[in-house]
């Protein structure tokens, strides 16, 4: 017998409170990133502050909503950036959706409320100059009298693959397939259906590969290739900018974007990095603007 779905109790006289708990569930029961939950839920909550304690769910109109909106950007006292805006407004929007959608309310009050998107900041990414000098760090630890090869492996990877954090740390060891009959293959693998759209494969360079060689020799890794917690990676990454006398801070991120520049810089068809990247055609759209900005097109 299966379960009652999250929103089977709710009605349109249920508070605002248990509903945003219903919702929880449900974005839970769907597998969404629990970041991407708290976040949501935590715009729900702020709502339900600015909210009469007693308004149920079926009575909140678009005109609540808005001035809801109004307040968050000048009455809160409290700077609310156009980044976050536009987060808040997504997560009431997908809230009283689920809400219409699922016979609890109608109409719905935020299919009226106008999305505000926003270009999201140019990401700071390492020169020609600095990844080099970055990866003679790594490299060094590679080849010291105690061998290490992890830093250059998981660098070398981020920068000749631009998966992102989240794929890096989720590798396994039967994600790499170096018997491949067109040269070594990485396997970027997502378990919800929902993501599989950013499933893809990605051919591994033979030196990249040796180092990989190298590393599992030394780590031995029986499914995870990198279990570490990601602050202990995100660590090694800083602390070969460091070394490398970076005033940046390297990051996943900036590997990633790095590795994007250097393959648009070197004239790889721009679907091609899109695929490489797991991305959508609307949200190449974006990439797509700020690779040009990057690679220091005049953009009008």
């Amino acid at each position: 017998m299966s379960e009652p779905s999250p929103a089977a109790h709710i009605t349109a006289n249920t508070p605002l409170l248990p509903a945003i708990r219903a919702w929880e569930m449900y974005l839970l029961d769907q597998n969404r990133s629990p970041y991407t939950v708290k976040a949501f839920v935590g715009d729900l909550q702020l709502l339900a502050t600015h909210m009469p304690p007693d308004r149920p769910v079926g009575a909140i109109t678009t005109k609540d909503l808005n001035q809801f909106l109004q307040w968050l950007q000048n009455g809160r006292g409290i700077p609310c950036s156009p980044k976050s805006l536009a987060r808040r407004i997504t997560s009431i929007k997908a809230f009283f959706r689920w809400l219409a959608q699922s016979g609890r309310i109608s109409p719905d009050p935020a299919e009226k409320v106008l999305q505000q998107s926003v270009m999201s900041p140019l990401p700071i990414i390492l020169t020609p100059e600095e990844e080099q000098r970055v990866i003679e760090v790594a490299h060094k630890y590679r080849v010291a009298k105690k061998p290490d090869a992890r830093p250059y492996t998981l660098l070398m990877l981020l920068l000749t693959t631009g998966i992102k954090k989240g794929e890096c740390l989720a590798l396994n060891v039967n994600h790499i397939d170096l018997e491949s009959p067109n040269g070594p293959i990485l396997f970027i693998r997502y378990a919800t259906p929902r993501s599989r759209y950013k499933e893809r494969k990605i051919d591994l360079t033979p030196e990249w590969v040796e180092s990989y060689r190298e590393y599992l020799a030394q780590y031995t890794p029986r499914d995870t290739i990198f279990p570490w917690s990601p602050r202990r990676l995100e660590y090694l990454l800083e602390d070969l900018g460091k070394e490398a006398g970076l005033e940046k801070h390297l990051s996943f991120d900036m590997c990633r974007w790095t590795s994007v520049l250097n393959d648009w810089r070197a004239g790889i068809e721009h679907d091609q990095i899109r695929q490489k990247m797991g991305i959508s055609k609307i949200q190449w759209r974006e990439i797509n603007f700020k690779l040009r900005r990057l690679s220091g097109e005049v953009v009008s």
